[in-house]
């Protein structure tokens, strides 16, 4: 059973940054893409970042490009992102999630595996 916890979440001021972690279990971590999501209060998940099984290749929403950086550990079975430069609307509750492949998609659907989620909370 693949289990994927999150943490690192808060309330933090804009220009803030803060660093959320996706530890991983249940199967070969190294083997899978990984993923970030976010829904804010009213709306649909939306996309945030993602790696590939090596972390050789990520990919961003635009929304985050240049504040945001996802990396992964394969040592550890951890998955980061580092968020710079906070804004209010970068409040949202955060999921990671992990999917049965090794390169990255945009597409929620295609993920099999989902965290609980950490709440960001980004004040002005």
């Amino acid at each position: 059973q693949v289990q994927l916890v999150e943490s690192g979440g808060g309330l933090v001021q804009a220009g803030g940054s803060l660093r959320l972690s996706c530890a991983a279990s249940g199967r070969t971590f190294s083997n899978y893409a990984m993923g970030w999501f976010r829904q804010a209060p009213g709306k649909e998940r939306e996309f945030v970042a993602a790696i590939n099984w090596s972390g050789s290749i990520t990919y961003y929403a635009d929304s985050v490009k240049g504040r945001f950086a996802i990396s992964r550990d394969n040592a550890k079975n951890t998955v980061y992102l580092q968020m710079n430069s906070l804004k209010p609307e970068d409040t949202a509750v955060y999921y990671c999630a992990t999917r049965e492949a090794m390169h990255w998609s945009t597409r929620e659907v295609l993920y099999d595996y989902w965290g609980q989620g950490t709440q960001v909370t980004v004040s002005s």
